[in-house]
């Protein structure tokens, strides 16, 4: 029998992890993942508290995880909480790990003074967009682009 599942801040000591967690997420997303040294940037940025992340696990299993950095939104002039990612392995979607993974998430941008959390996901994943809108989230329309430097 499983123990029951804990939601726990990630550590520089994690990042291994959470590269593997990110390889499955980009995956699922059907997007590049570029694994070389990919949990060392991890690391530090984890250890420079430049990135946020909470693990899902469940007898020393991990399975999933939500990650965030801190932003500012010009137009409303004040901090705000971006959630980079939130992924659950298939095995453990529906157990209710992703609303614990949010709700650690919301803790954390209240203690950084923020008012809002914002996030994108694809519009082709309608599991999540259900999830987001079943939570409360509001669903705004925009076009994602990304340039490289």
């Amino acid at each position: 029998m499983r123990g029951p599942a804990t939601i726990r801040l990630a550590t520089a000591a994690d990042a291994a992890s959470l590269a593997g967690l990110c390889e499955e997420h980009a995956r699922y997303e059907r997007i590049p993942y570029q694994a070389e040294g990919h949990d060392q940037r991890l690391a530090t940025a984890l250890q420079q508290a430049r990135l946020h992340a909470w693990l899902a696990e469940q007898s020393g299993e991990v399975l999933g995880y939500a990650s965030t950095t801190l932003d500012y939104a010009t137009l409303a002039g004040r901090a705000y909480l971006h959630l980079d990612c939130l992924y659950l392995r298939p095995n453990a979607r529906g157990q209710g790990l992703g609303p614990a993974l949010l709700a650690a998430v919301c803790q954390h941008g209240r203690s950084q003074g923020c008012q809002e959390l914002q996030w994108q996901t694809p519009d082709w994943n309608q599991g999540a967009i259900r999830f987001y809108l079943r939570l409360g989230a509001q669903q705004r329309s925009k076009v994602r682009f990304s340039l490289e430097l």
